[in-house]
């Protein structure tokens, strides 16, 4: 009984430290992928401008395995110092969608070609105390930094010079 008594203070006190560094994992894990990929992401493409990315294969996508069918362009943003616009233009014919992930790595927008009804997609990325400007959709941000992705889908590689000749039309920038 004595030796339990003994060992009781350490086991508790592994358990309650190993309690906290699994939290502190889970709550940092997210942060530091997120800030490695706007990284990479943003070598390629100053903050608040897209980078067009060529068509996608295992080589040049350096985040994710890319889907060959889709043509994906990316642009990492910081809301900082004020709103940032995202113009998404439409490419008939062709799905399409824009994605806005926070630096926590959760999806703050989705918007696609079915949302807009074949129009382009507005956002304004804001955080507490910004306002978005008129004929732009607001969306609210818990952080600075994030990534805008826009994927497009390709019916075949043919397409790919009309489909990056209208992507590029696409527009992240600082108000």
């Amino acid at each position: 009984m004595r030796m339990i008594r003994n060992w009781m203070f350490p086991i508790i006190a592994g358990l309650l430290v190993s309690a906290f560094a699994w939290q502190g994992v889970l709550f940092a894990t997210p942060y530091a992928l997120m800030s490695k990929a706007m990284d990479v992401i943003g070598a390629r493409a100053p903050a608040n401008s897209f980078a067009f990315g060529a068509l996608a294969n295992a080589d040049n996508q350096p985040i994710v395995r890319p889907s060959p069918d889709l043509v994906y362009s990316s642009c990492v943003f910081d809301v900082s110092k004020g709103p940032v616009l995202v113009d998404v233009a439409s490419v008939p014919g062709h799905y399409w969608s824009v994605s806005i992930f926070d630096a926590r790595t959760d999806v703050a927008a989705v918007r696609s070609d079915r949302d807009t009804g074949g129009k382009r997609a507005r956002l304004a990325l804001i955080k507490t105390g910004q306002t978005a400007p008129q004929g732009y959709e607001p969306v609210r941000l818990q952080y600075d930094r994030g990534i805008a992705l826009i994927r497009i889908l390709l019916s075949s590689p043919a397409e790919y010079p009309v489909v990056d000749a209208i992507r590029r039309k696409s527009t992240c920038k600082q108000l």
